[in-house]
């Protein structure tokens, strides 16, 4: 997945914005004022942090070593820092950002995903 198809992906999303709040170079994909992933779509190899349901991250670790581990500077138990080089397919990649999205949205107040048509 290049680093344009995983911009296009993250804002493909109901009410997804791309903000810049760290850097100039890293990309905070959030929804209702929260995040779902991070990457710096410029860095070599492409990474994405993605928000992960504690089983699913462990499991996920160790089914792809090195492709998928804990977040970086994230909290480790509740995010990946997944690999988009081209290693893992681009379904699974998307399944992955769909299901960080699907967490946060789950999250939100309410009224929030109902506005965003998700309850």
């Amino acid at each position: 997945m290049s680093p344009e198809e995983l911009r296009d992906l993250c804002l493909s999303f109901t009410a997804a914005v791309e903000d810049f709040p760290f850097n100039p170079d890293t990309s905070v994909f959030k929804v209702g004022g929260k995040l779902f992933a991070l990457t710096d779509l410029g860095a070599r190899p492409l990474t994405v942090n993605l928000k992960c349901d504690p089983e699913d991250a462990v499991r996920l670790r160790g089914e792809y070593e090195g492709l998928i581990v804990p977040g970086y500077h994230m909290n480790k138990r509740h995010w990946n820092t997944v690999t988009v080089d081209g290693e893992l397919p681009d379904g699974m990649v998307r399944e992955l950002v769909e299901d960080s999205y699907d967490l946060v949205v789950a999250g939100l107040p309410r009224a929030e995903r109902l506005r965003l048509d998700r309850p």
